[in-house]
C-alpha cells in the first residue's frame, strides 16, 4: 500500500458502490478530492446547489468515519489536480465516468494531458445501468424509440456493484482544504425552509427513502404513480442525480428479491420501477449521441416553429398563477420543495409549450434551476418529448387538457388543495374549474377571482386550436 491515489469525486457522494473509491482503497493510500469548477457549476440551479452543499457535508463526514479526509478545492480541475499530484507525490488519478457532453470533452482532454505526464488515469462506470455507447442497433446507430431500447437492454447484463468502502488509508502528506461553506452554495435569502423539511440530502437519507418505497409503495407503483395526492412515486431521483444512490445496487437488489419471493405482483412492479431506471439510461444515450439537443430540437423541422414571446405568461406559469389549478399546484410544489410529481410535470410542461406556445428551453431552464433532481439528460429528454421535437416524442396533436387531467388524476382535489391553500374550501365539484363556481360558492370559500386566485390566462379550446395551427406549418 505504498502508492498514493487521488480519487476525484464528482457525482458520486456515496460509500456504497463507488468503484473509483473502492479500487483506490484496495490499492493504495487515498486522497479523495471534490473540485468545485466555477465554469462547470455556473449552470447549476439554486436547488441543486442547496442539495450539493448538504451532500458534500454528508460525504465529508462519511469519509472521516472511515479514517479519511475529503479535500475540497475550487478552480480549474487540471490546475487543482496538478497541484495535488505535486503535494502528495501521487502517480494515479481515479474517477467515475460522467456523460454530459461538456464533461466528456473535458475528461478526454484531462486523460490525454495527464497520460503524457506518465500519470496513470483509471476511470470506472457506476452512474448508470448501461453506459450511453453500450446499447445500439446492429448497424451502430443509437435508438430513438424507448421500447426498442428497453427491449435491447434486456440482452445486456448490468455490471455488478462493488462493496461498501469501510476503511481507507489516508495519505500522510498535508493538503489544504476549503470548508464546504466556503463554496457559497446556500441561498443568501433563506427560501429553503420547506425544502429542508422535505428532504434529507444524505446517503442514509437515500437508503431510507428506498426502504420506504419498497415497504409501502412498490406494490402499488404502476397504478398509483400517476395520482399526485397518493405520492406513490419513489422520490429517489435527487439521490440518483447527485450519485448518493447507485442504480445498479437497486437493480440487482430488486431482481434478486423478485427471484426469492416468487411473487408475480412483486416481479411486475419491480420491473416497472427498473423500467424507469432504463428510461434514465435512454436519456443519457440520447444526450451522448445528440449533444446539441440541450438547446436545439432533435427533429430539425421544429427549428421552423414560431414560438411566442409571452414574458408575462411565462412569469405567471413560474409563479403558479395560470388559473388552471393542477398546473399551478405543481408549480407551487416545485417552488416550495424543489420537486414536482411526474404526471404533473408533464401537464405543466405541456401547458407552457402548447397552451402558451413558449419555447421549451425557458421551461427547461426553470426546471433546471428549481428542481433538486435537476439532471441534464432527463430534463432535455422530457422537454423535447413534451414539445414533440425529441426522440419517441408525444405527437404534436397530443395536447394535455389541464382540466380533464386534473379531474382524472386528482379527482377530489387533494393535491390541488395542499399546494393552493387559497382554494382549500372550494368543493371538489368546482376545484378543477373554480371560474365556473357560482358566486355564493366562491364567497363561502373566501375566493375572489383575479384577486385571491386568477381566472385562466388562456382559454383551453382557443389555445389548443392555436397550437394545432402552429404545428400544421411544420408538418
Amino acid at each position: 500500500m505504498n502508492k498514493t491515489i487521488i480519487v476525484w469525486i464528482r457525482k458520486d457522494f456515496r460509500l456504497v458502490d463507488n468503484p473509483a473509491l473502492f479500487h483506490a482503497a484496495k490499492e493504495g493510500m487515498v486522497v479523495p478530492v471534490y473540485i468545485h469548477d466555477d465554469y462547470e457549476e455556473s449552470s447549476m440551479g439554486s436547488a441543486s446547489k442547496w442539495w450539493l452543499h448538504h451532500a458534500l457535508n454528508d460525504f465529508k463526514n462519511s469519509i472521516e468515519k472511515i479514517q479519511g479526509t475529503l479535500i475540497v478545492q475550487k478552480g480549474n480541475p487540471k490546475d487543482v489536480l496538478q497541484k495535488l499530484l505535486h503535494q502528495t507525490n501521487a502517480q494515479d488519478i481515479y474517477w467515475n465516468r460522467r456523460y454530459e457532453p461538456h464533461v466528456l470533452k473535458r475528461d478526454k482532454e484531462l486523460q490525454a494531458f495527464f497520460s503524457e505526464q506518465q500519470i496513470n488515469i483509471r476511470t470506472f462506470e457506476g452512474f448508470l445501468l448501461h453506459e450511453p455507447w453500450k446499447i445500439t442497433k446492429e448497424n451502430g446507430d443509437p435508438y430513438k424509440v424507448f421500447t426498442a431500447y428497453y427491449k435491447a437492454s434486456q440482452k445486456h447484463s448490468v455490471s455488478s456493484a462493488v462493496k461498501k468502502v469501510t476503511s481507507i488509508q489516508a495519505s500522510s502528506k498535508p493538503v489544504e482544504s476549503l470548508s464546504v461553506s466556503d463554496l457559497d452554495l446556500l441561498p443568501s435569502i433563506p427560501w429553503d425552509e420547506t425544502i429542508k423539511s422535505t428532504w434529507e440530502a444524505t446517503e442514509k437519507g437515500a437508503i431510507d427513502v428506498f426502504k420506504t418505497f419498497l415497504k409501502n409503495k412498490l406494490l402499488h407503483y404502476e397504478k398509483g404513480r400517476d395520482f399526485p395526492a397518493e405520492a406513490l412515486n419513489s422520490f429517489l431521483s435527487p439521490y440518483f442525480a447527485t450519485g448518493q444512490l447507485s442504480a445498479r445496487v437497486l437493480y440487482h437488489y430488486l431482481r434478486t428479491k423478485a427471484e426469492k419471493v416468487s411473487s408475480d405482483a412483486f416481479e411486475q412492479q419491480a420491473e416497472m420501477f427498473i423500467r424507469q431506471l432504463i428510461w434514465r439510461d435512454f436519456a443519457y444515450q440520447l444526450l451522448y449521441h445528440f449533444p446539441h439537443t440541450t438547446t436545439e430540437p432533435l427533429n430539425e423541422k421544429f427549428k421552423q416553429f414560431q414560438w411566442a414571446d409571452g414574458n408575462e405568461e411565462l412569469q405567471a406559469w413560474k409563479n403558479g398563477k395560470t388559473g388552471y389549478p393542477l398546473v399551478d399546484a405543481g408549480m407551487r410544489e416545485l417552488w416550495e420543495t424543489g420537486f414536482m410529481h411526474n404526471r404533473v410535470r408533464m401537464i405543466a410542461a405541456s401547458f407552457l409549450v402548447k397552451h402558451l406556445l413558449i419555447h421549451w428551453k425557458h421551461g427547461a431552464n426553470w426546471f433546471f434551476d428549481t428542481l433538486v433532481d435537476a439532471d441534464l439528460a432527463n430534463n432535455t429528454m422530457g422537454w423535447q418529448w413534451v414539445a414533440g421535437s425529441g426522440a419517441d416524442a408525444a405527437p404534436y396533436f397530443r395536447i394535455f387538457n389541464p382540466i380533464t387531467q386534473s379531474e382524472k388524476f386528482d379527482k377530489e382535489g387533494e393535491y390541488i388543495k395542499k399546494w393552493l391553500p387559497e382554494l382549500k374550501h372550494i368543493p371538489s365539484s368546482y376545484i378543477h374549474k373554480p371560474w365556473e363556481a357560482p358566486a355564493d360558492v366562491l364567497e363561502k370559500a373566501n375566493v375572489t377571482l383575479n384577486k385571491t386566485y386568477p381566472t385562466p390566462i388562456v382559454d383551453h379550446k382557443a389555445a389548443r386550436e392555436r397550437a394545432l395551427e402552429h404545428y400544421q406549418h411544420i408538418k
